[in-house]
């Protein structure tokens, strides 16, 4: 259970093509939409205003540039590894090169909370949002198809839907997604560019003064006034001042997190040692700015004590501007952001079971390639179970689940460039993770705090999880190892 995957058995996989593998065909500028994708969801229009009310005010922007420096940690071990194994399956099969088979199944199968659970909880909320935009077109939709039965409905018709339209889209091809995604991309891009170039003549200088608004607390620390432990366990802590940043920057944290996914379609991208790197840094790059200055635009439109308690708050500050056409504009918006993440969530989750498939660790049809050369069966086996989730249970308390799985992805990867940092030092490595050990171990600690964060219900539920994954590969994947099988072949030797 604990050999490992050499890295040259692992980059000779990766060279091969023709039929049996996966198709590249995904350039830089592909990969670093399918990571923008993956990013840039409804998460920017809704936690900026709880942030900017609750945290930080204004100073949410550099909350924004805290959570992006964190993600930049994890991202940047991401591209050593992804230019370096350029292999469908992300942190599953960097674990195996690093920590081996046992490792590396425990981090594939936290995958599946990361991918399909953040596919399943995303549908629901995208029903939500075609709801609202039916509703401004004067169509009312049966409540009783808007959600599950444990939320008063029958079933969340939409959701299901959506999850089985991408899911078909999958299963034609990765370049029929891609462009897919490019469109959405574009479109959520375009409209996030518009809001601040129309909101930006709007600022009020006065909403941002003062940056960083007064913590009573923090003040009366730098008086001698209260002690540092006393004011740490008060309510003062991460209300507004430098603690409120801080604090601001763990819930906008999220709004990064899909960076990962563009790693598992390493086997896909035409040019990986170059085009992954670029696919994830790239994309992080995009992204912050985008954040810092829709975060600057909001704040300066309207006070942050507004935002409090506001479930749309970018409508609320886009009233002060007159354009009041924006706010559809936005639902579209959100609409295509969220339908880029489930879709980039989907192909993730395909990936790591081809790879874990093809490892032996899970059953041959996980691995079955259409003449297409896309995974169909796994994708149509979760796009069962991702319709299920998303139709029928009440999934709105999955998503601290999905940020602790990928939060532990992360901190495997920082860990793993550490590891053959060590054992393997002279292999090739296109792009390499600058001023290591500092920054995986940084890595690594932001990681750790984040989901120290977390609600303990959050790591209850892991735990349980892992213990099913643990039965599953001593069930199944343990005795169909092929890694396993040749090991042992290896130590018998050859037959009489």
């Amino acid at each position: 259970m604990w050999y490992k995957k050499s890295i040259s058995k692992l980059v000779s996989e990766a060279e091969q093509s023709g039929e049996g593998t996966l198709k590249r065909t995904l350039s830089s500028s592909g990969l670093i939409a399918l990571g923008i994708g993956a990013i840039i969801g409804a998460g920017l229009f809704s936690l900026t205003g709880i942030a900017a009310a609750d945290h930080a005010g204004p100073a949410v922007m550099i909350s924004f540039i805290i959570a992006a420096v964190g993600c930049a940690f994890a991202g940047l071990c991401y591209a050593e590894f992804a230019s370096m194994i350029p292999v469908a399956g992300s942190a599953y099969t960097y674990s195996y090169a690093t920590m081996g088979e046992f490792m590396a199944w425990i981090i594939g199968w936290d995958l599946v909370l990361e991918y399909a659970l953040a596919a399943a909880t995303v549908a629901v909320s995208w029903s939500q949002y075609v709801n609202e935009l039916f509703l401004l077109l004067g169509i009312h939709l049966p409540p009783e198809v808007l959600s599950g039965p444990f939320e008063g409905g029958v079933i969340n018709l939409p959701a299901i839907i959506i999850v089985c339209l991408l899911s078909l889209l999958l299963m034609r091809g990765t370049q029929e997604s891609s462009f897919v995604n490019n469109i959405l991309v574009i479109l959520k891009v375009a409209v996030v560019i518009l809001f601040i170039v129309l909101g930006w003549q709007f600022i009020d200088p006065a909403n941002h003064s003062p940056l960083i608004p007064v913590n009573e607390g923090e003040e009366m620390v730098k008086n001698g006034q209260m002690g540092f432990w006393e004011f740490w366990n008060s309510d003062y802590r991460g209300h507004y001042g430098w603690t409120g940043i801080l604090q601001a920057a763990g819930v906008v944290f999220f709004a990064f997190i899909g960076f990962d996914a563009v790693s598992t379609a390493a086997q896909e991208a035409k040019d990986p040692k170059k085009g992954m790197p670029i696919g994830i840094i790239g994309s992080l790059i995009v992204c912050t700015i985008l954040y810092v200055l829709f975060a600057y635009v909001m704040t300066g439109l309207a006070p942050y004590t507004i935002f409090s308690g506001d479930a749309k708050p970018v409508a609320t500050a886009f009233e002060k501007t007159g354009y009041h056409f924006l706010n559809t504009a936005m639902i579209v918006t959100i609409i295509a952001g969220y339908t880029s993440v489930i879709l980039v969530m989907l192909l993730g989750q395909s990936r790591v079971f081809y790879s874990m498939s093809k490892d032996g660790l899970l059953p041959k049809l996980f691995s079955d390639l259409s003449k297409r050369q896309t995974p169909w069966k796994t994708n149509l086996i979760f796009m069962v179970f991702v319709s299920l989730f998303a139709g029928f249970v009440p999934v709105s308390d999955l998503g601290h689940m999905v940020s602790i799985g990928t939060l532990f992805a992360f901190t495997l990867v920082c860990i793993g460039v550490l590891v053959l940092r060590k054992t393997n030092p002279t292999i090739e490595r296109p792009f390499k993770t600058p001023l290591v050990p500092l920054v995986p171990i940084l890595g690594i600690l932001v990681c750790v705090l984040m989901m120290a964060g977390l609600p303990i219900e959050s790591w209850e539920r892991l735990g349980i999880w892992m213990l099913i994954g643990v039965v599953l590969y001593f069930l199944y994947g343990h005795k169909h190892s092929k890694i396993r099988k040749e090991k042992e072949a290896e130590a018998s030797g050859p037959s009489e």
